[in-house]
């Protein structure tokens, strides 16, 4: 299942809604920022993904916890939790909305989007 992002300019006060019409769906999909999912994400069921943000402490869903996915829905992805003190539970992940803030650009903007990425390989730094 590929799930694609919904980018949006922030509004700011002194654009007055100008930004909108300039910078196009196409020409933020394509942007890609650190700390930021990309614009599509492909997966099924078993793949392993990896979390890259902080969502419930409490559940182990941390930065770098490993996962499996299970079951693939339109505004949540289930999944099972493979390393760790809580592994085997069974999670949620929902999409969430990010705003970017990259010195880089000209603009801010926000982009929803499940906070995954697969996972088949690991640097050193999150294993």
């Amino acid at each position: 299942m590929a799930y694609l992002s919904c980018n949006t300019v922030c509004q700011s006060k002194l654009d007055d809604g100008i930004l909108a019409d300039v910078y196009t769906p196409e020409f933020l999909n394509g942007i890609r920022v650190s700390g930021i999912p990309n614009h599509s994400l492909t997966l099924k069921i078993g793949s392993p993904v990896m979390l890259s943000r902080n969502i419930d402490h409490s559940l182990g869903l941390c930065n770098g916890t490993r996962l499996i996915v299970t079951t693939l829905s339109e505004h949540v992805i289930e999944e099972k939790i493979s390393t760790g003190d809580h592994s085997s539970t069974r999670v949620l992940v929902p999409r969430m909305t990010m705003t970017s803030s990259d010195p880089r650009l000209p603009f801010k903007f926000k982009r929803g989007q499940f906070t995954l990425m697969l996972s088949y390989a690991m640097t050193i730094n999150k294993s």
